[in-house]
């Protein structure tokens, strides 16, 4: 199995998260790691971000010197008329960059979302593989 280059990726993932008290309400800074997955195959790289409660538009993908940009940001939505006893789900801006392998096929790149999750497919280089020829000897 060929390992994806995950050593060379790099989290700079960022995200706004409340403060701990229940009385407070406002956004504090805070670090959190997106949960996401790196699936390779015969064809293609396949990168799996879950992105709960945000929609398509909230979120930016790049690809840029070989590395793959996903941000985006996740608003807190304050309702004058409830009291929080508890706020401890993330909200903010974020950033995730991956180090793309070298098969990997940057130009034919395509991204969907549903259901929460992104899914970032990254063909790789149609390779042709080596041929055998039998050389006869006299």
């Amino acid at each position: 199995m060929k390992r994806f280059p995950l050593p060379r990726c790099a989290s700079t993932t960022k995200i706004v998260r409340p403060r701990e008290s229940i009385a407070e309400t406002q956004p504090q800074p805070a670090l959190l790691a997106l949960m996401d997955d790196v699936i390779e195959d015969d064809h293609e790289y396949l990168f799996k971000v879950d992105l709960p409660e945000m929609e398509k538009d909230d979120v930016k993908i790049t690809l840029e010197n070989g590395i793959l940009y996903i941000s985006g940001e996740r608003k807190f939505e304050k309702e004058e008329k409830k009291k929080f006893h508890r706020l401890e789900r993330f909200f903010g801006t974020f950033e995730r960059t991956f180090t793309l392998p070298e098969d990997a096929d940057a130009t034919k790149i395509k991204a969907e979302f549903h259901d929460g999750v992104l899914q970032v497919h990254l063909p790789k280089h149609l390779t042709a593989k080596p041929k055998p020829i039998e050389v006869k000897v006299q």
